[in-house]
Formats: C-alpha cells, sequence, structure tokens
C-alpha cells in the first residue's frame, strides 16, 4: 500500500524538478549561463602580424569575466568587416570546441588567424573592422583591423582566408 503514495511523490518530484529547469534555452534561446559581452572585458592582444602578402598572422583575443559566473561553450563568433560587407569566420580546420565555465575574475583567450592578401588585389579583403561576440549571444563588439588584407580563399575576397580557434582558459 505504501509503494503508491511513494510512486505519486517520487513522479511529482521529478516534474517539479523538470518544471525549474529550462533546458538550457533561457529567455529567448541563449543558455541562462551563458556569457554575455556586457558581463566580460574583451582584448585583442599584440598580434604577430603577417608581414608579406601570403604570410600567416595570428591575431590573440582575450576575455575576461567581469561578472557572475558565467559558460562558454562552442566557438567565438568572429566576422571581418570592409565597408559594407561582413564575412563570418569559421573554425579552424580540427578544432575542437570545449566548455569552459568562468568565474568571475577568470580570462579565457582564442586566436584570429589568417593568411596576408595584396593591397589592391581583387582577391583580397581589405579588413577595416573585425567584430567579436560570444556564442548564445547577438551583441557583439567593433576593433579595428590593423592586420592589413587579408588574402581570399581561392582568389574570392568575399571568403576571406581566415578562422577562429577554440576558447582555452587562461591562467590555472
Amino acid at each position: 500500500m505504501r509503494a503508491i503514495p511513494l510512486t505519486v511523490t517520487a513522479l511529482a518530484a521529478a516534474l517539479l524538478l523538470t518544471a525549474c529547469d529550462d533546458g538550457g534555452g533561457g529567455k529567448n534561446g541563449k543558455s541562462s549561463s551563458a556569457c554575455e559581452l556586457g558581463g566580460v572585458s574583451v582584448q585583442i592582444g599584440s598580434a604577430s602580424v603577417a608581414p608579406a602578402a601570403g604570410d600567416t598572422g595570428e591575431v590573440p583575443v582575450s576575455i575576461t569575466n567581469q561578472s557572475r559566473a558565467c559558460t562558454l561553450d562552442r566557438f567565438p563568433v568572429v566576422s571581418l568587416g570592409s565597408g559594407g560587407s561582413v564575412v563570418s569566420l569559421k573554425a579552424q580546420e580540427g578544432a575542437k570546441a570545449q566548455q569552459l565555465k568562468l568565474a568571475k575574475g577568470d580570462s579565457a583567450s582564442f586566436s584570429i588567424t589568417y593568411v596576408r592578401g595584396k593591397a589592391g588585389d581583387r582577391g583580397s579583403m581589405g579588413a577595416t573592422t573585425v567584430k567579436i561576440g560570444l556564442p548564445g549571444s547577438t551583441d557583439t563588439r567593433t576593433f579595428p583591423w590593423k592586420y592589413g588584407p587579408v588574402a581570399g580563399k581561392g582568389g574570392a575576397a568575399g571568403s576571406p582566408d581566415a578562422s577562429v580557434s577554440a576558447f582555452q582558459q587562461v591562467g590555472d
């Protein structure tokens, strides 16, 4: 006889816990614990600039959590702008995204790797800005792109030869 009330109690508890869980979707499809640009500082570090056309350069980007604990899940959202066009960059081939939890004061970094193009060449993108966003958020911050034109894959300026790495934890 006691099995029925116990089963009902267990079922009610399971339903209550399920009702409290938003499935990670949060408001507007955002993860409730995703890092937001408003809660982090973003810095573009000293770059290893590609000196000549055909050379590869790397631009490090650091993110420091200034707010509540949050999570970085998937790859950074990065795009290059030139005039009126904006092109999203893809993840580096073979890179694996990892989920990083950042407490207040914790930092993570990623890199933008690019191949320098020839100035004025129709097959190069004369990038002037880089927009950076975090996964799970639609907000972006725009920074000047000071690293020269970006070569286009297959000679297509609209397909820049540039990619982003996965987030890496900074510090211990």
